[in-house]
Parts: C-alpha cells; structure tokens; sequence
C-alpha cells in the first residue's frame, strides 16, 4: 500500500500502573509496559491472564480503576477521541450480521472515518475479491479473520490491536495471517496483539510480555527471555553401532542420559561443548553418525519456568480455515 503513518513519538503506547477489578476479583493488577513505534508486540498467557481486559482498557472499551493509558503520548483519560483515530482493532469475539458482505462490510465502516483505505484495494490485500460479495455466513473462520483484519486496517491506523488474531485457525491460514501482520509493521505500524501460542510469538514478534493472573510477569524480546532460561538443551543422537553407556556417561556437560527409539537422549546445559566432545568420541569409537538434533529451551519452557505451568493450560477449541 501507498499509504505509511504519520510520524509519531518513539513509544506508540505507554501503559503505566494499569489496574482492573470486577467486585472483588482483579482481572489486572498494576500492569505496565511501553511499545515502541514499529514494533510486534504481544500479551502472552493463557485464558483468564488479563491480556484481553487490557487490550479492552487500551481500546477505551473497560473503564481502568487506576493506573493511565497513552497512546502516541495522548492520554485517554483526556483525549480519548483523537487517540482512537489513530487505532484499528480486531477483537477476538468480532461478528457481523449474517447478510452483509465484505464489500458493504468495508465500505460501512470506512464511511466512519475522516480518512480510509478504499474497499477494493483491502479486499484484494486480504485475498476477499473472490468473497467480496459472499455473506458473512458463508466465509470459512480464516475468511472471517482476513475480512476482520482488513476492517481494523480501514481507517489508516498507526496502531493496531489485534486481540488472538490466529486462534482456532488451521495451519495455512494461521501462516498467512502472520504475513500479513508482518507486512503492517513493514509499512511502519505498530501491532500490539494477545496470543497465547508461545511458539507464534517467539517467531512473529519483538517483544512479549508475559501475564499471568492478571499480573505482568515479564517483558523482553523473545530471544532474550529464551536466553535467561535455566531449562537444559536436549541433544538427540543415532550412530551406527550405538554407543556404549560407558563412552555416554563420559561425554562433557551431561546431566541425563536415556537410549530411547534407537538412540540416545541427552539433556545438557551446554550443547556445543556436549556436541563436540560427542563428534569427537564417536570418531575415536569408530562409530557412524547417522542423526543429531538438538532442541534448545523454548518460550514454553520460559513460561513455565515463570509460572509454573504451561502456557496452553485451560485452551481448547479446534482449527478452522
């Protein structure tokens, strides 16, 4: 697309203190984080974390009980109705009326704004000219989620909130999805989405803020959570012959061995040195190589580390393309 976001201050937006409670249960508790101009960012944690309710309270939807909100530098408590001009959103619970189309769809919600993308060029974006005309009932679930995201992009934000963009979807769709989430950073946007698919988020995003319980546990770009991680590499080796337990139980940095399916598995908290000394040994033994993989920790592992427990905890619901 043509069209690139006005310049903006260096954070595009700055949660400070950010609290909400519902009688007595706090659904978020003295959350804070910033999200630069340009960046992915994303609120990871299972259902119940808080993610949602904050995106909601960032949206100007939930009223906080304490704590400020600004985005682009305006604060929402004083200037809600220009800060919103400059946001596109798509929430997870997004629904249109069963006949409207994704041509009228786009051009209702375009006449909204002072400014907006024409229909047509968005619906060729998000790959809706063969749906353009189809109702709403008849789009499969990824169809929907193009046709929602295209509605969040309408009004030329500089800001999207995109509240779990790939839930439920199959694996292509969720692919195409990140694709076109990347492509609205490439224009210089900014995206600040909830997700709790650690694994998306490690790949799609710069930074990730953990939550759990309402409350903000961690904020880093997912290599440097990853890199803090105390959860060991595993190391898993098939040679020809096998090795001895002997030559195994010898191998540098090894802190758990088990020959499982035809090889060895070996958990270590410095794979290169174990992999060296590994390479070397089997030379010496005159044992062939046939398969090595390593698997370094995960931001799984770093959540769980974290938490306690998984991430997924408590998430069904099956895929839909």
């Amino acid at each position: 697309m043509d069209d690139q976001p006005n310049r903006s201050p260096a954070t595009a937006v700055s949660v400070s203190g950010l609290c909400k409670r519902y009688g007595a249960s706090e659904a978020v508790c003295a959350v804070s984080f910033e999200v630069e101009v340009g960046q992915i960012f994303a609120l990871v944690g299972p259902n119940g974390a808080g993610k949602t309710t904050t995106l909601e309270c960032i949206l100007g939807l939930r009223r906080p009980d304490a704590g400020s909100i600004r985005i682009h530098g305006l604060d929402l408590r004083t200037h809600a109705t220009k800060a919103k001009l400059l946001v596109g959103a798509q929430l997870q619970a997004a629904t249109l009326q069963d006949k409207i189309t994704p041509r009228q769809a786009l051009d209702l919600f375009g006449s909204f704004y002072p400014q907006s993308f024409a229909g047509e060029e968005l619906l060729q974006r998000f790959l809706l000219e063969d749906k353009a005309d189809a109702p709403f009932a008849t789009l499969s679930g990824g169809q929907r989620q193009r046709l929602f995201l295209a509605l969040a992009l309408i009004n030329r934000p500089t800001l999207l909130v995109l509240d779990e963009p790939t839930a439920g979807l199959d694996p292509q769709t969720r692919r195409q999805l990140r694709i076109l989430i990347q492509d609205m950073r490439a224009e210089g946007r900014t995206v600040l989405l909830s997700t709790h698919d650690l694994e998306e988020a490690a790949q799609l995003c710069d930074q990730v803020a953990i939550m759990d319980g309402g409350r903000l546990i961690a904020v880093a770009p997912p290599a440097e959570l990853i890199a803090r991680s105390t959860s060991l590499s595993r190391v898993i080796v098939r040679t020809a012959p096998p090795l001895p337990r002997a030559l195994v139980d010898s191998l540098p940095h090894l802190l758990g061995a088990v020959y499982r399916d035809g090889g060895w598995v070996l958990d270590t908290p410095a794979p290169n040195r174990l992999l060296a000394g590994l390479v070397r040994r089997a030379d010496e033994a005159g044992a062939e190589l046939l398969d090595i993989q390593l698997r370094r920790p995960s931001l799984e592992d770093v959540f769980i580390e974290l938490t306690g427990h998984s991430c997924s905890a408590g998430e069904s619901g099956g895929e839909l393309s």
